[in-house]
């Protein structure tokens, strides 16, 4: 398995090292290869065949239904990261991916204050929609004990 070229549309580098494709589904593809796991953030399962995932359920300009199966989503996400290709996806590659985006930035080394501001300078300008989604990640982030933030 192969880490993400930083070339590749939406690869970020998390300051642990760690990289992860930020993108939307209705985004074409084009020569990017597939993942070898994803965390697709929707409405409804995207049902993406011949690809190992995880569906958070989480619907458009909302928070997700469960912070609690999303976290352990992105807990799995951050730690193949290390040694697969993971990808971070929602409809349209914004909102909610720049949302999961900045608490993967936060498990991997960002400060919880800057995680917004890292996201958007490092994926996209206007990455995380809302204010809830602004309010949940810093909820997210006084969850997660004192940096300590991979679980085991």
């Amino acid at each position: 398995m192969d880490h993400w070229n930083l070339a590749d549309g939406g690869v970020v580098e998390l300051p642990d090292g760690r990289r992860v494709r930020g993108t939307g589904l209705r985004r074409p593809r084009g020569d990017v290869p597939p993942p070898d796991f994803a965390v697709y953030l929707r409405g409804r399962d995207p049902a993406v065949p011949g690809r190992e995932y995880r569906w958070v359920r989480w619907r458009d300009f909302r928070l997700p239904d469960s912070t609690e199966q999303t976290l352990d989503a992105l807990h799995e996400a951050h730690t193949r990261a290390e040694v697969e290709r993971v990808e971070i996806a929602c409809g349209g590659g914004v909102g909610r991916t720049g949302t999961a985006l900045s608490v993967l930035a936060i498990m991997g080394g960002v400060a919880p204050d800057d995680a917004v501001a890292w996201v958007r300078a490092h994926y996209h300008r206007r990455a995380v929609e809302t204010r809830s989604q602004r309010r949940w990640i810093a909820e997210v982030a006084a969850s997660l004990d004192g940096g300590d933030v991979l679980p085991g």
